[in-house]
């Protein structure tokens, strides 16, 4: 059953299963800003991506001599999480391991995914805590869906992106597998110093931008005015367009993205490696 908390400016739900957020409403005009998971396109609103970002190869990877397999985006957001915590404006959920992520992954960890309202602003807080014996490797993102604020299907414009970064940005893109390429492409922005969005902008699916080029992302409407803003302390960021043309799945925020060699021993970007009793608390919008 979905949870509910809500202050003057904003009512969310949220789902214990994957304990994803399912609905932003702003309370003065009843308008809904997140997708609503038509699953004809797309079946999700905003899932938490845990323990990978993106693919491996072939879906595999090996530790200590054992092949594990393991989808994209791992397993967390198909897990039923605990409520641990519920006032009128937060929200916290809770998952450990058990006996089907241990054959997906072998270690031993405690995940806590939280939503906190002030004004017109959601808190999403990631605690990981590394609760066995040994060093834990995980990765963890957000993938969002927003609706478009001036969507006309007559139309090719969509609006506009905005970034706290004006200047030098590079992108890389999904390739071989699910996996990220090692090619960077400079990001090209207008004289406004934004991302013009249109049916085009991703043709070639998400633009990843790597080692925290950014730290905030605005969505605007056709005329450049505000619709949503989200921050980031994450160093990736992924902008990709749903298979729905309504909809921009923005930003698809990461701690860290998939990038492997075909042993996925090791991947190369940014897996974070916790010994135990470590922790991660990062706040994402």
């Amino acid at each position: 059953m979905k949870k509910t908390v809500s202050n003057n400016s904003l009512t969310i739900q949220v789902s214990p299963h994957g304990a994803e957020l399912s609905s932003i409403v702003a309370n003065a005009t009843g308008k809904e800003y997140l997708w609503q998971a038509d699953p004809t396109f797309w079946k999700r609103h905003s899932p938490v991506l845990f323990p990978i970002v993106g693919s491996l190869w072939n879906n595999e990877y090996r530790h200590n001599g054992k092949t594990y397999k393991l989808s994209q985006h791992g397993f967390a957001r198909d897990q039923e999480f605990k409520l641990i915590k519920e006032t009128d404006t937060e929200l916290r959920f809770q998952l450990q391991e058990n006996e089907d992520t241990l054959q997906l992954y072998p270690f031993p960890f405690c995940l806590e995914i939280g939503y906190k309202l002030a004004g017109n602003q959601i808190e999403v807080l990631w605690t990981v805590k590394n609760t066995g014996n040994e060093e834990l490797h995980f990765q963890i993102g957000a993938h969002p869906a927003f609706y478009y604020p001036d969507y006309d299907k007559d139309s090719s414009s969509r609006g506009f992106f905005a970034f706290d970064r004006h200047e030098g940005l590079s992108y890389k893109l999904i390739q071989e597998k699910g996996c990220i390429g090692d090619k960077e492409y400079p990001l090209s922005l207008d004289k406004e110093g934004l991302l013009p969005l249109d049916i085009h902008t991703f043709d070639k699916d998400a633009l990843v931008l790597e080692n925290s080029q950014v730290k905030r992302v605005d969505l605007l409407k056709q005329d450049g005015g505000s619709y949503l803003t989200v921050y980031f302390t994450a160093p990736v960021v992924g902008l990709p367009q749903r298979t729905h043309p309504s909809y921009v799945s923005n930003p698809g925020m990461a701690v860290a993205t998939v990038l492997t060699t075909p042993g996925n021993i090791k991947t190369e970007t940014g897996c974070n490696i916790y010994s135990r009793e470590r922790r991660l608390i990062r706040p994402i919008l």
